[in-house]
């Protein structure tokens, strides 16, 4: 089942990873610019790393917690781990 959830789930991560990299590149522009960085880009970042990592652990059979879109989405990685 790895197989297909890797497909899926890291085709979702690529296309919201081409987002993220857009979203970087506002939030350098709104640092310079502004002098603060954006929160929710910061948090729309960092949301997407942590999918990212669930990813990672569950393709290299350290987890079998699935990823999104086959699990919730999860905003905080539980300290437990």
């Amino acid at each position: 089942m790895r197989i297909p959830v890797f497909i899926v789930s890291g085709f979702i991560l690529h296309v919201w990873g081409c987002f993220i990299l857009i979203f970087a590149l506002v939030q350098l522009i709104l640092i310079l610019a502004k002098e603060r960085k954006e929160k929710e880009l910061s948090r729309m970042c960092n949301v997407y790393l942590i999918q990212l990592y669930i990813f990672v652990k569950y393709i290299t059979f350290l987890s079998d917690k699935r990823p999104f879109p086959f699990a919730d989405l999860e905003k905080e990685i539980e300290k437990d781990e």
